[in-house]
């Protein structure tokens, strides 16, 4: 059945009334409660501390007792005190996710976020929004996940100077984020938010966070096949479970290792370490850690060729992941159960659990893969219209300290002489604002010439294409690469100069997209002269790629056979790097021919721009920049190519 992820469509009717019912029910307890713990309730609404850590002080020893924690939520609603029933309501919500009832989880938790925007609170609006985020991902909506994961992270890094609570926040949100990643087999951007997650637990002292990240990576480690180095993140983090007797960290890291010692054959070792864990993760009742325990037991009990034993731990994992609609867990499980039977001899069970392993993962990773590339164009559009109001409010900073300069030349200076000093002030700043605007519109226009909407769309459906035939390696393949420029492309527009090594870079992905839409066929080749260091050279960013698109669309897009591209990088004569690019097209003069014959002519201004930007970085060298368009001939006297050749001064 499909998963559903709109928030009033996963969260039924019928589970609501059963949260409600639960609720009733503490109502009707909370003569049990004893009357120290009132006191200290009674004292907190008192106080009525606003942040998460004062609260938590004084009723940690308490949040695992639900009837505690709703009497809690109940007196601090009647009494007044919002901050202090939203934190009621982040436990509770907790302790239901914890047993694996995400339904109430989801309802609490939203009910949470209601409170603590009632209350004005940050703290508790973003901490309900990263809560609300492990929800969903427990439950493999991962857009809802990410949504809610990237909206805490936006909002406590808006804060200029974040409180402890802000920034323990901020690290659940990036490990929840890398825990996105992780599920969508992008492991190198998950490692990277776990290793930022990392730092910022090592600033607090969090050694529960610092166990959570190490585990993460480890995991992403074993899946890129790096057992050993899995291993041993898996220990550290086992060394942070002990420190803290966090017995659910210690269950996770048991099961990782056991599952790398399957891998590296040992099953017996696994099944060792499997069996008490198996226990522990029983009595947390958590279906999220038992499930994965019963599945790894009982793989290695066929590895081990324990095959009933192995039957049986293997359908209770995929019992209990079913019904806590553990998706990835139901699949890993089937794909199991499959070889179990397999080996067996019994094909027709083998053939059913097969199938169901299909369907899992045929939902998984549709549903996942076109919300990544969703969340691509998301997470584009956000930041260049943040970039957009950066830039706007630097402006109306520079225009503010002009004014301010104004007014102290005014006050210093006689009546005459300001008047005079004035108009040169006047007009001297007026050049230099001019200069800025020009050059600032370069910015844009050279941004816009690079992340021109047919080029990303066409990037964007090209991969799209990949997943419609179900090439799933090239299409995670090309993702990470058009991701890659993305970034790589809005770093680089900020810059004024870049070095030659990193535009190298950016001009590799840019060339390895392109590339899709000519069906492979370009032959793109990079050399370098012995003795130029490519880190030290210093060139405007984004400057090649307006030639390399020429190349392309105007040289090789109608030539027939082989189509080649050269980049050819070398020391000049007097300080210059020469930096050329070659293609083996139609030509000049041809492609001039089809540019007339199309009804549409869409002017091209990459080249322009591009020159305009090299004669502004030129002004800061001793030397000035000179660009050459060589027409190549065959012997016969027929267009044989292009060879743009730049020569960028050095002093």
């Amino acid at each position: 059945m499909a998963y559903r992820t709109n928030p009033i469509r996963m969260f039924p009717s019928k589970h609501l009334f059963l949260t409600l019912a639960l609720l009733m029910f503490f109502e009707g307890q909370s003569q049990v409660v004893s009357n120290s713990f009132k006191s200290t309730i009674d004292g907190l609404i008192k106080k009525a501390p606003k942040t998460y850590i004062e609260i938590d002080r004084a009723v940690k020893p308490f949040i695992r007792d639900t009837l505690l924690m709703q009497y809690f939520a109940e007196t601090a609603s009647k009494r007044g005190y919002l901050d202090g029933q939203s934190y009621a309501l982040i436990q509770l919500g907790t302790y239901f996710r914890n047993t694996s009832y995400y339904s109430r989880a989801l309802a609490l938790h939203r009910r949470a976020l209601e409170v603590a925007i009632e209350s004005d609170n940050l703290e508790f609006r973003i901490s309900s929004l990263n809560q609300l985020g492990v929800d969903y991902r427990r439950t493999s909506a991962i857009r809802s996940a990410m949504d809610y994961n990237q909206q805490a992270l936006e909002l406590a890094e808006a804060v200029e100077n974040p409180s402890i609570g802000l920034k323990r926040n901020i690290n659940v949100s990036l490990n929840c984020i890398g825990n996105l990643y992780q599920t969508l087999k992008q492991y190198d951007l998950a490692i990277e938010n776990f290793e930022k997650s990392i730092v910022v637990d090592t600033e607090l002292g969090n050694k529960l966070g610092l166990a959570i990240n190490h585990q993460n990576i480890g995991e992403c480690l074993e899946e890129q096949g790096e057992l050993d180095k899995a291993l041993r993140k898996y220990e550290i983090s086992l060394g942070y479970n002990n420190e803290i007797n966090n017995n659910m960290g210690r269950i996770i890291c048991n099961n990782g290792i056991a599952q790398i010692n399957i891998k590296q054959n040992k099953p017996n070792e696994a099944i060792a370490l499997l069996v008490p864990t198996l226990k522990t993760a029983q009595k947390r009742g958590d279906g999220f850690l038992t499930s994965p325990v019963y599945i790894n037991l009982g793989w290695a009990q066929l590895l081990a060729k324990r095959y009933d034993e192995a039957e049986k731990n293997m359908l209770e994992g995929l019992e209990v992941a079913e019904k806590r609609g553990l998706y990835e867990s139901a699949a890993r499980a089937s794909h199991l159960i499959s070889e179990l039977f397999e080996t067996k001899g019994d094909f027709k069970k083998a053939l059913f659990y097969s199938k169901k392993a299909g369907k899992l993962d045929k939902q998984i990773l549709d549903e996942s893969t076109v919300r990544y590339v969703n969340d691509i164009i998301f997470s584009y559009d956000t930041e260049k219209k943040s970039n957009e109001i950066a830039v706007l409010a630097k402006e109306n900073e520079l225009i503010s300290m002009e004014l301010k300069k104004n007014k102290t030349v005014l006050l210093i200076s006689g009546i005459a002489l300001a008047l005079l000093a004035g108009i040169f002030y006047i007009l001297y700043r007026q050049y230099q604002l001019n200069n800025e605007k020009k050059l600032l519109t370069l910015e844009q226009s050279m941004l816009r010439s690079q992340m021109n909407p047919h080029f990303l769309f066409n990037s964007l459906n090209s991969i799209k294409l990949y997943i419609i035939n179900n090439e799933q390696k090239n299409a995670v393949y090309y993702l990470n690469k058009f991701s890659k420029l993305i970034r790589k492309i809005l770093e680089a527009s900020s810059l004024k100069e870049i070095p030659l090594a990193e535009e190298l870079e950016t001009v590799e992905l840019y060339m390895n997209i392109e590339n899709i839409r000519f069906s492979n066929e370009i032959n793109f080749r990079t050399t370098i002269e012995k003795g130029v260091d490519t880190h030290v050279v210093k060139i405007p960013s984004l400057i090649l790629q307006p030639f390399l698109e020429n190349a392309l669309w105007h040289g090789l897009s109608s030539k027939e056979g082989e189509k080649n591209i050269t980049l050819d990088i070398g020391r000049g004569d007097n300080d210059y790097i020469d930096i050329s690019i070659t293609d083996n097209g139609i030509g000049r003069e041809a492609a001039e021919k089809i540019k007339q014959g199309k009804i549409l002519k869409r002017k091209s201004v990459g080249i322009d721009i591009t020159k305009e930007r090299l004669a502004n970085f030129s002004r800061d060298y001793q030397n000035s920049f000179n660009v050459e368009m060589i027409d190549l001939y065959d012997k016969n006297g027929n267009a044989s190519g292009t060879k743009v050749v730049l020569h960028i001064p050095t002093v």
